[in-house]
Protein backbone atom coordinates (compact mmCIF):
# COMPACT_ATOMS: atom_id res chain seq x y z
CA UNK A 1 0.00 0.00 0.00
CA UNK A 2 1.01 3.70 -0.75
CA UNK A 3 0.60 6.40 1.75
CA UNK A 4 0.08 9.75 0.49
CA UNK A 5 0.17 12.43 3.25
CA UNK A 6 -2.15 14.99 3.50
CA UNK A 7 -2.18 18.48 4.70
CA UNK A 8 -4.73 19.63 7.35
CA UNK A 9 -5.58 22.88 5.35
CA UNK A 10 -6.53 20.10 2.23
CA UNK A 11 -8.74 18.74 4.16
CA UNK A 12 -10.35 21.68 6.10
CA UNK A 13 -10.77 23.19 2.37
CA UNK A 14 -14.00 20.61 2.09
CA UNK A 15 -15.43 21.07 5.91
CA UNK A 16 -18.76 20.02 6.36
CA UNK A 17 -20.14 16.91 7.30
CA UNK A 18 -23.37 15.22 8.85
CA UNK A 19 -22.85 11.34 9.03
CA UNK A 20 -20.29 10.08 11.80
CA UNK A 21 -17.62 7.86 11.87
CA UNK A 22 -18.38 5.83 15.00
CA UNK A 23 -16.16 4.89 18.10
CA UNK A 24 -12.99 6.88 17.96
CA UNK A 25 -12.45 6.68 21.57
CA UNK A 26 -10.92 9.93 21.56
CA UNK A 27 -9.15 10.67 24.73
CA UNK A 28 -8.80 14.14 26.70
CA UNK A 29 -7.31 15.32 30.30
CA UNK A 30 -8.07 12.69 33.12
CA UNK A 31 -11.14 13.86 35.22
CA UNK A 32 -11.06 12.75 38.18
CA UNK A 33 -14.46 10.42 40.07
CA UNK A 34 -15.49 8.22 42.57
CA UNK A 35 -17.99 6.30 40.57
CA UNK A 36 -17.16 2.62 39.67
CA UNK A 37 -18.07 2.52 36.76
CA UNK A 38 -18.28 5.58 33.75
CA UNK A 39 -18.78 5.53 30.17
CA UNK A 40 -19.45 9.06 28.03
CA UNK A 41 -19.87 8.91 24.37
CA UNK A 42 -20.38 11.93 21.86
CA UNK A 43 -24.34 10.75 20.38
CA UNK A 44 -23.33 12.22 16.78
CA UNK A 45 -20.17 10.60 16.73
CA UNK A 46 -20.22 7.72 19.00
CA UNK A 47 -16.54 8.86 20.06
CA UNK A 48 -16.11 7.24 23.79
CA UNK A 49 -14.41 10.23 25.81
CA UNK A 50 -14.39 8.37 28.98
CA UNK A 51 -14.57 4.45 29.87
CA UNK A 52 -13.89 3.57 33.20
CA UNK A 53 -15.22 0.00 33.49
CA UNK A 54 -17.47 0.06 30.68
CA UNK A 55 -17.39 -3.49 29.70
CA UNK A 56 -18.25 -4.29 33.65
CA UNK A 57 -21.03 -6.21 34.57
CA UNK A 58 -23.23 -4.23 37.15
CA UNK A 59 -26.59 -4.31 38.70
CA UNK A 60 -28.73 -1.94 36.68
CA UNK A 61 -31.24 -1.48 39.85
CA UNK A 62 -34.19 1.26 38.00
CA UNK A 63 -31.76 1.43 34.89
CA UNK A 64 -33.80 -1.76 33.97
CA UNK A 65 -36.74 0.91 33.38
CA UNK A 66 -34.97 1.94 30.22
CA UNK A 67 -36.07 -0.67 28.78
CA UNK A 68 -39.83 -1.34 30.22
CA UNK A 69 -39.80 2.37 28.51
CA UNK A 70 -38.66 1.20 24.96
CA UNK A 71 -40.73 -1.38 25.12
CA UNK A 72 -43.28 0.52 25.45
CA UNK A 73 -42.45 3.13 23.16
CA UNK A 74 -42.55 0.48 20.60
CA UNK A 75 -45.82 -0.72 20.96
CA UNK A 76 -47.72 2.77 21.35
CA UNK A 77 -45.41 3.96 17.88
CA UNK A 78 -46.83 0.26 16.42
CA UNK A 79 -50.80 1.02 17.29
CA UNK A 80 -50.67 -2.07 19.39
CA UNK A 81 -51.18 0.66 22.27
CA UNK A 82 -52.78 4.18 22.86
CA UNK A 83 -51.83 6.26 25.15
CA UNK A 84 -55.49 5.96 26.33
CA UNK A 85 -55.72 2.69 27.12
CA UNK A 86 -55.44 0.96 30.38
CA UNK A 87 -54.27 -1.97 32.53
CA UNK A 88 -55.52 -3.36 35.64
CA UNK A 89 -53.44 -3.42 38.30
CA UNK A 90 -52.52 -7.01 39.75
CA UNK A 91 -51.79 -8.05 43.86
CA UNK A 92 -48.35 -8.36 42.57
CA UNK A 93 -47.95 -4.55 41.41
CA UNK A 94 -49.89 -3.54 44.38
CA UNK A 95 -47.48 -5.55 46.73
CA UNK A 96 -44.22 -4.34 44.76
CA UNK A 97 -41.89 -2.75 47.23
CA UNK A 98 -39.07 0.18 46.59
CA UNK A 99 -39.92 3.28 44.63
CA UNK A 100 -43.63 3.50 43.93
CA UNK A 101 -46.17 5.18 41.74
CA UNK A 102 -48.48 3.75 44.24
CA UNK A 103 -51.14 2.38 41.92
CA UNK A 104 -54.37 0.64 43.88
CA UNK A 105 -55.19 -2.49 43.83
CA UNK A 106 -58.13 -3.76 41.04
CA UNK A 107 -57.48 -0.51 39.31
CA UNK A 108 -57.21 0.50 35.43
CA UNK A 109 -54.54 2.39 35.05
CA UNK A 110 -54.16 5.09 31.71
CA UNK A 111 -50.78 3.78 29.87
CA UNK A 112 -49.90 7.13 29.85
CA UNK A 113 -50.14 7.80 33.54
CA UNK A 114 -48.02 4.41 34.32
CA UNK A 115 -45.61 5.77 31.82
CA UNK A 116 -45.34 9.21 33.42
CA UNK A 117 -45.32 6.97 36.42
CA UNK A 118 -42.30 4.85 35.28
CA UNK A 119 -39.72 7.59 34.22
CA UNK A 120 -40.70 10.14 36.05
CA UNK A 121 -41.60 8.15 39.26
CA UNK A 122 -39.77 5.28 38.96
CA UNK A 123 -42.35 3.15 40.05
CA UNK A 124 -41.69 -0.37 40.74
CA UNK A 125 -45.57 -1.22 40.82
CA UNK A 126 -46.16 0.65 37.59
CA UNK A 127 -43.66 -1.81 35.80
CA UNK A 128 -45.37 -4.51 36.78
CA UNK A 129 -48.36 -3.53 35.57
CA UNK A 130 -46.93 -2.61 32.18
CA UNK A 131 -45.24 -6.03 31.98
CA UNK A 132 -48.70 -7.95 32.80
CA UNK A 133 -50.88 -6.05 30.46
CA UNK A 134 -48.66 -6.14 27.43
CA UNK A 135 -47.32 -9.71 27.87
CA UNK A 136 -49.24 -11.74 30.61
CA UNK A 137 -46.55 -11.66 33.12
CA UNK A 138 -43.17 -10.03 34.28
CA UNK A 139 -41.73 -13.65 33.68
CA UNK A 140 -42.72 -13.45 29.46
CA UNK A 141 -42.10 -9.69 29.78
CA UNK A 142 -38.52 -9.99 31.04
CA UNK A 143 -38.40 -12.58 27.66
CA UNK A 144 -39.03 -9.73 25.60
CA UNK A 145 -36.75 -7.58 27.13
CA UNK A 146 -33.96 -10.18 26.53
CA UNK A 147 -34.82 -10.30 22.55
CA UNK A 148 -34.71 -6.53 22.33
CA UNK A 149 -31.26 -6.41 24.03
CA UNK A 150 -30.00 -8.89 22.20
CA UNK A 151 -31.25 -7.01 19.00
CA UNK A 152 -29.82 -4.23 20.06
CA UNK A 153 -26.26 -5.74 20.16
CA UNK A 154 -25.95 -5.71 24.15
CA UNK A 155 -23.89 -8.65 24.79
CA UNK A 156 -23.36 -8.52 27.87
CA UNK A 157 -27.54 -7.82 29.39
CA UNK A 158 -29.71 -10.34 30.91
CA UNK A 159 -32.93 -9.20 32.32
CA UNK A 160 -34.86 -10.88 34.63
CA UNK A 161 -37.85 -8.39 36.01
CA UNK A 162 -39.39 -5.17 34.30
CA UNK A 163 -37.79 -3.09 37.06
CA UNK A 164 -34.41 -3.59 38.22
CA UNK A 165 -35.27 -5.28 41.60
CA UNK A 166 -32.43 -7.46 42.57
CA UNK A 167 -31.37 -10.26 41.44
CA UNK A 168 -27.96 -12.35 41.07
CA UNK A 169 -29.45 -13.14 37.40
CA UNK A 170 -30.21 -9.49 36.28
CA UNK A 171 -27.28 -7.45 35.16
CA UNK A 172 -25.85 -5.51 32.51
CA UNK A 173 -23.06 -2.98 31.19
CA UNK A 174 -22.48 0.53 31.14
CA UNK A 175 -21.45 0.14 27.18
CA UNK A 176 -25.06 -1.49 26.98
CA UNK A 177 -26.60 1.05 28.76
CA UNK A 178 -24.96 3.49 26.69
CA UNK A 179 -26.50 1.53 23.49
CA UNK A 180 -29.87 1.43 24.98
CA UNK A 181 -29.68 5.09 25.53
CA UNK A 182 -29.11 5.65 22.57
CA UNK A 183 -31.94 3.76 20.65
CA UNK A 184 -34.46 5.75 23.04
CA UNK A 185 -33.35 8.95 21.50
CA UNK A 186 -33.32 7.86 17.99
CA UNK A 187 -35.85 5.79 17.77
CA UNK A 188 -38.75 7.28 19.60
CA UNK A 189 -38.29 11.15 19.51
CA UNK A 190 -42.00 11.35 19.86
CA UNK A 191 -41.88 9.90 23.09
CA UNK A 192 -38.42 11.14 24.78
CA UNK A 193 -39.70 13.94 25.92
CA UNK A 194 -41.35 11.60 29.15
CA UNK A 195 -37.70 11.94 30.50
CA UNK A 196 -37.64 15.46 31.16
CA UNK A 197 -40.51 15.75 32.97
CA UNK A 198 -39.91 17.16 36.42
CA UNK A 199 -42.83 15.73 38.03
CA UNK A 200 -45.72 14.28 38.01
CA UNK A 201 -48.71 13.71 40.41
CA UNK A 202 -51.03 10.22 40.56
CA UNK A 203 -53.79 9.02 43.54
CA UNK A 204 -53.09 12.53 45.09
CA UNK A 205 -48.98 12.11 45.77
CA UNK A 206 -46.76 14.60 43.60
CA UNK A 207 -43.18 13.60 43.13
CA UNK A 208 -40.46 14.89 41.42
CA UNK A 209 -37.86 13.33 38.70
CA UNK A 210 -34.90 12.17 40.24
CA UNK A 211 -32.64 13.11 37.87
CA UNK A 212 -30.40 16.17 39.36
CA UNK A 213 -29.00 17.21 35.84
CA UNK A 214 -32.59 18.01 34.96
CA UNK A 215 -32.43 20.69 37.61
CA UNK A 216 -29.38 22.21 36.48
CA UNK A 217 -29.91 24.42 33.47
CA UNK A 218 -27.36 22.79 31.16
CA UNK A 219 -29.49 21.06 28.53
CA UNK A 220 -29.94 17.86 30.25
CA UNK A 221 -33.00 15.94 29.41
CA UNK A 222 -33.01 12.93 30.22
CA UNK A 223 -32.51 9.93 31.15
CA UNK A 224 -33.24 7.73 34.41
CA UNK A 225 -31.90 7.01 37.77
CA UNK A 226 -30.69 4.07 39.81
CA UNK A 227 -30.27 2.81 43.25
CA UNK A 228 -29.58 -0.56 45.26
CA UNK A 229 -27.79 -1.38 48.19
CA UNK A 230 -25.51 -2.54 46.53
CA UNK A 231 -24.29 -0.71 43.37
CA UNK A 232 -24.98 2.31 45.22
CA UNK A 233 -26.39 5.26 43.46
CA UNK A 234 -26.23 5.67 39.54
CA UNK A 235 -27.02 8.05 36.47
CA UNK A 236 -27.80 7.43 33.17
CA UNK A 237 -28.34 10.74 31.29
CA UNK A 238 -28.17 12.39 27.98
CA UNK A 239 -28.21 16.14 27.21
CA UNK A 240 -27.22 18.64 24.16
CA UNK A 241 -25.45 21.73 24.20
CA UNK A 242 -25.01 24.15 21.05
CA UNK A 243 -26.11 21.15 18.81
CA UNK A 244 -23.73 18.65 20.15
CA UNK A 245 -25.23 15.56 22.66
CA UNK A 246 -23.37 13.33 24.62
CA UNK A 247 -24.54 10.03 26.53
CA UNK A 248 -23.34 9.15 29.81
CA UNK A 249 -23.89 6.10 32.09
CA UNK A 250 -22.40 6.76 35.82
CA UNK A 251 -22.63 4.04 38.54
CA UNK A 252 -21.18 3.44 42.18
CA UNK A 253 -21.79 6.79 43.71
CA UNK A 254 -22.35 6.40 47.50
CA UNK A 255 -25.32 8.93 48.14
CA UNK A 256 -27.59 11.34 46.15
CA UNK A 257 -25.40 14.32 46.79
CA UNK A 258 -22.35 12.76 45.08
CA UNK A 259 -24.32 11.51 42.26
CA UNK A 260 -25.83 14.90 41.55
CA UNK A 261 -22.15 17.03 42.37
CA UNK A 262 -20.25 14.60 40.03
CA UNK A 263 -22.66 13.76 37.51
CA UNK A 264 -22.68 17.52 36.74
CA UNK A 265 -18.84 17.52 36.59
CA UNK A 266 -18.39 15.21 34.51
CA UNK A 267 -21.33 16.09 32.23
CA UNK A 268 -19.99 19.47 31.76
CA UNK A 269 -16.37 18.01 31.58
CA UNK A 270 -17.63 16.25 28.08
CA UNK A 271 -18.64 19.23 26.53
CA UNK A 272 -15.85 21.58 27.51
CA UNK A 273 -13.00 19.09 26.57
CA UNK A 274 -14.41 18.25 23.46
CA UNK A 275 -15.85 19.04 20.16
CA UNK A 276 -16.99 17.92 17.19
CA UNK A 277 -15.13 18.56 13.93
CA UNK A 278 -16.42 18.36 10.48
CA UNK A 279 -13.67 17.45 8.15
CA UNK A 280 -14.77 16.16 5.04
CA UNK A 281 -17.79 15.90 2.55
CA UNK A 282 -18.70 12.48 1.38
CA UNK A 283 -16.82 11.61 -1.85
CA UNK A 284 -15.09 15.54 -1.84
CA UNK A 285 -11.90 14.82 -3.44
CA UNK A 286 -8.55 14.96 -1.87
CA UNK A 287 -6.40 13.41 -3.88
CA UNK A 288 -5.23 12.25 -6.88
CA UNK A 289 -4.20 8.50 -7.75
CA UNK A 290 -2.89 7.48 -10.71
CA UNK A 291 -4.49 4.95 -12.80
CA UNK A 292 -2.78 2.27 -15.09
CA UNK A 293 -4.92 2.01 -19.00
CA UNK A 294 -7.40 4.18 -18.09
CA UNK A 295 -9.00 6.82 -19.98
CA UNK A 296 -8.28 9.54 -17.55
CA UNK A 297 -4.48 9.18 -16.07
CA UNK A 298 -5.76 9.63 -12.63
CA UNK A 299 -9.03 9.69 -10.42
CA UNK A 300 -9.55 11.88 -7.52
CA UNK A 301 -10.36 9.88 -4.20
CA UNK A 302 -12.85 11.12 -1.39
CA UNK A 303 -14.30 9.70 1.81
CA UNK A 304 -16.80 7.44 1.51
CA UNK A 305 -19.03 9.26 3.54
CA UNK A 306 -18.82 12.60 5.39
CA UNK A 307 -16.50 12.78 7.90
CA UNK A 308 -17.11 14.12 11.82
CA UNK A 309 -14.48 13.67 14.32
CA UNK A 310 -14.94 13.94 18.00
CA UNK A 311 -11.79 15.49 19.60
CA UNK A 312 -10.29 17.32 22.49
CA UNK A 313 -10.36 20.89 21.62
CA UNK A 314 -6.68 21.52 22.24
CA UNK A 315 -6.03 18.08 18.99
CA UNK A 316 -7.72 20.53 16.54
CA UNK A 317 -4.83 22.19 14.87
CA UNK A 318 -3.15 19.05 14.81
CA UNK A 319 -4.71 16.67 12.77
CA UNK A 320 -2.57 14.39 10.22
CA UNK A 321 -4.27 12.40 7.08
CA UNK A 322 -2.36 10.00 5.10
CA UNK A 323 -4.42 9.07 2.00
CA UNK A 324 -3.46 4.69 1.70
CA UNK A 325 -3.92 2.92 -1.22
CA UNK A 326 -2.09 0.47 -4.33
CA UNK A 327 -1.29 2.25 -7.20
CA UNK A 328 -1.78 3.01 -9.78
CA UNK A 329 -5.34 1.80 -9.98
CA UNK A 330 -6.29 -0.56 -12.73
CA UNK A 331 -9.38 0.39 -14.97
CA UNK A 332 -12.26 0.43 -15.40
CA UNK A 333 -13.54 2.00 -12.08
CA UNK A 334 -16.60 3.01 -10.92
CA UNK A 335 -18.15 5.50 -9.08
CA UNK A 336 -17.82 5.44 -5.24
CA UNK A 337 -15.87 2.04 -5.67
CA UNK A 338 -14.16 1.63 -2.92
CA UNK A 339 -10.19 1.13 -3.11
CA UNK A 340 -8.34 3.13 -0.39
CA UNK A 341 -8.09 4.35 3.27
CA UNK A 342 -8.11 7.71 4.63
CA UNK A 343 -5.92 6.99 8.23
CA UNK A 344 -6.29 9.74 10.52
CA UNK A 345 -3.88 10.72 13.72
CA UNK A 346 -4.18 13.27 16.29
CA UNK A 347 -3.08 13.99 19.52
CA UNK A 348 -5.59 12.27 22.33
CA UNK A 349 -7.26 10.05 20.24
CA UNK A 350 -6.88 6.39 18.63
CA UNK A 351 -5.97 6.28 15.13
CA UNK A 352 -8.68 6.11 12.75
CA UNK A 353 -8.96 4.86 9.15
CA UNK A 354 -11.63 5.65 6.68
CA UNK A 355 -12.89 4.11 3.62
CA UNK A 356 -11.61 6.01 0.58
CA UNK A 357 -13.46 5.64 -2.79
CA UNK A 358 -13.27 7.17 -6.15
CA UNK A 359 -15.47 10.51 -6.74
CA UNK A 360 -16.07 9.53 -10.57
CA UNK A 361 -16.39 6.70 -12.72
CA UNK A 362 -13.02 6.02 -15.29
CA UNK A 363 -13.60 3.70 -18.25
CA UNK A 364 -10.82 1.22 -19.47
CA UNK A 365 -9.18 2.33 -22.68
CA UNK A 366 -9.42 0.46 -26.10
CA UNK A 367 -6.97 -2.17 -27.24
CA UNK A 368 -5.08 0.18 -29.44
CA UNK A 369 -5.39 3.10 -25.98
CA UNK A 370 -3.79 0.03 -24.14
CA UNK A 371 -1.19 -0.32 -26.48
CA UNK A 372 -0.12 3.28 -26.48
CA UNK A 373 -0.44 2.91 -22.70
CA UNK A 374 1.91 -0.13 -22.70
CA UNK A 375 4.88 1.20 -25.14
CA UNK A 376 4.68 4.23 -22.62
CA UNK A 377 4.91 2.56 -20.01
CA UNK A 378 8.31 0.36 -21.60
CA UNK A 379 9.72 3.64 -23.17
CA UNK A 380 9.69 5.06 -19.56
CA UNK A 381 11.25 2.15 -18.11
Amino acid sequence: MKHHPLGLSLIIAFAWAVVAVPLLAARAADIQTTAETLYITDYQTGAVLMDKNGEGKIEPASLTKMMTAYLLFEALKSGKLKLTDSFPVSERAWRMQGSKMYVELGNNIKIEDLLRGIVVQSGNDACIVVAEGMAGSEESFAERMNVKAKAFGMTGTHFVNSNGWPDPDHYTTARDLEVLARHLIADYPEYYHYFSELNFTYHGIKQGNRDPLLYKHVGADGIKTGHAEGPGYSLVSSGAQNGRRIIMVVQGLDSKQSRSDEALELYLWAFRNFDNYKLAKAEAPLVAAPVWLGAEETVALGPKTDLVLTLPRDARGQIKATAVFDGPLAAPLAAGQEVGKLHIVAPGMAPVDVPLVTTVAVERLGAFGRMLAAAKYLLRG
